[in-house]
């Protein structure tokens, strides 16, 4: 019969078509042909009512053996692709357990964050203790516990990020809010003075805020170590053999260090301490603008009025405070000539410490 005939072809063409197939897309694409929705041979399936009654069996018979002989060598083709592309992919992905092993790269502390730990562990080997604070204070304890007047250039909104009063009260605005991001830990000291039985041994680190604009020696957000010492007999002297200690301890013990006479507001008599210049070794070059010393701190002894406005006794007690930028200190003891260098984040640079 003719039916029969072309049903006969048609699973020879298909088998033919399945042993050809080189992938298991190419398989489906077969399978789709002949077995799909709009298959062939599924069209011989669907039009069996219009076959004659003596012919449907016979037809019927013959469709079904092809497409048993079909889904057979589907199924045992698609088995051997599947068992060839799994054996691709696992040569693909081998492994050669000759080559050497790609070790973790262990990560590291920041170096701004080593440095505050360096610094504090000589304070804690001088017998000192670390204090912190908040860093949004008020303008008592950033400024006016630490004897700075109210026509201090350190007030101005030119310096200081204040947090504006948001309840609508005009006069509170253009820097007169009370509330402000710290501009130097000394507050930590106030707090440890107000709340801290005497004598006081302490450093203060911690990150301040400044309306600075960056550029290689500044930036709006860095981070300070402060320092206070209250106690009975304290003079000049111990805090010139503190600090010059604590300079050979971090700069190395052939650096010298040096006391000019400034002003701060909170210390009477006042000072700023310079180390000798690493480069040159104190014999004048670029990095030290020619004088062979390089600016490192500020220092002084603790105003009276300080004390007083704390609950201190000043005709009993003296002491002395100091205060220094971690990232300058940094860049300093590294030879890094750019402080935004510690904030981009480049592990190439970063992994060299």
């Amino acid at each position: 019969m003719a039916i029969t005939e072309e049903l006969l072809g048609l699973r020879e063409q298909t088998l033919a078509a399945i042993e050809a197939a080189e992938t298991s897309a190419a398989l489906e694409q077969v399978r789709v042909a002949v077995l799909g929705k709009a298959g062939s041979l599924t069209g011989y399936l669907r039009s069996m009512g219009q076959i004659p009654k003596e012919e449907r069996a016979e037809v019927g018979k013959a469709v079904n053996e092809a497409r048993v002989a079909v889904e057979e060598a589907l199924a045992a083709r698609k088995a051997v692709l599947d068992a060839a592309e799994l054996e691709a992919a696992i040569d693909a992905a081998a492994v050669d357990v000759t080559l050497p092993g790609r070790a973790q790269q262990m990560g590291t502390r920041h170096l701004i964050n080593r440095m505050i730990d360096e610094i504090s562990e000589i304070f804690l080997g001088l017998g000192y203790t670390v204090a912190t604070g908040p860093e949004v204070e008020t303008d008592y304890y950033n400024f006016t516990a630490l004897n700075a007047p109210a026509d201090h250039p350190s007030r101005s909104m030119q310096d200081t990020f204040y947090v504006h009063d948001l309840s609508g009260d005009s006069s509170r605005v253009r820097g007169e809010s009370d509330v402000l991001l710290r501009t130097q830990t000394s507050g930590v000291q106030v707090h440890v003075m107000e709340d801290q039985d005497l004598p006081i041994y302490i450093i203060s680190p911690g990150k301040v805020y400044r309306r600075d604009v960056a550029d290689p020696t500044h930036l709006p957000q860095f981070h300070q170590v402060e320092g206070l010492v209250i106690d009975e007999g304290i003079t000049f002297g111990d805090l010139k053999g503190t600090l010059d200690y604590v300079c050979k301890q971090i700069f190395g013990p052939d650096r010298k260090t040096r006391f000019r006479a400034h002003f701060f507001p909170f210390t009477e008599p006042s000072a700023e301490a310079d180390v000798s210049c690493g480069v040159c070794g104190g014999e004048g070059c670029r990095v030290c603008k020619g004088t062979g010393w390089i600016e490192i701190l500020g220092c002084g002894m603790v105003d009276p009025n300080v004390l007083a406005m704390s609950g201190i006794d000043p005709e009993k007690y003296s002491g002395f405070a100091f205060g220094f930028g971690v990232e300058r200190v940094a860049c300093l003891k590294y030879n890094v000539p750019d402080l935004r260098m510690l904030l981009e984040g480049d592990m190439r640079f970063l992994r060299q410490f």
